[in-house]
């Protein structure tokens, strides 16, 4: 009998949480299972895995199989390389303290790894903000500029017509009696 370890998937539509099983290979994806050994959740940002760390091992050398996603999820929990550093020393080809070496190395190397990639995933979230912002800030420049252009010409226009009046002479009506003078009324 095969013994597979694989998601049973839970949770509603669209919104998709997972335990990590150690199931009869013949078994439904729903089904069955001898043993849950964590759980897994895609939709967090980074995907949140809890896994206990021991009872994976002690399967993953019984010699269950992973399915390729399971795989994937205890290769970044460091399951499968501490698997294949013990292969080593029961073979004889390194001893158990440079296994355990070699693994706490390729541990700390991991976090700082997980580490970058978390700085840079909120580097890159300021940078959208930050860009959003400043697009914003174009915006509101041009949109400044464009209202100033449109007082000024206004501006422009009424001082102008101001001008133009002031310039014209005053007409007098047609109709207005005209005074005569003379020139000693001029002279005086």
């Amino acid at each position: 009998m095969p013994v597979k370890i694989r998601l049973q998937r839970h949770g509603k539509k669209g919104q998709a949480f997972f335990h990590i099983v150690i199931a009869d290979g013949r078994a439904p994806r729903d089904g069955k299972f001898k043993d849950k050994i964590g759980t897994y959740n895609p939709l967090t940002r980074p995907a949140t895995i809890s896994i206990d760390f021991d009872k994976a091992l002690d399967w993953v050398q019984k010699g269950a199989r992973p399915t390729g996603t399971v795989r994937a999820i205890l290769s970044y929990k460091g399951v499968m390389i501490k698997s294949h550093l013990l292969k080593g020393v029961a073979k004889g080809a390194l001893t158990q303290e440079q296994a355990e070496a070699k693994f706490q190395a390729w541990v700390a190397d991991k976090q700082a790894q997980i580490d970058a990639k978390r700085k840079m995933h909120e580097m890159s979230k300021r940078d959208v903000i930050k860009k959003r912002l400043e697009a914003e800030a174009r915006v509101n420049i041009a949109k400044a500029d464009m209202l100033a252009k449109k007082r000024a010409k206004a501006l422009d226009e009424l001082n102008a017509k101001r001008d133009a009046e002031a310039e014209a002479p005053a007409e007098t009506p047609a109709d207005a009696p005209q005074i005569e003078t003379t020139e000693q009324e001029n002279n005086e």
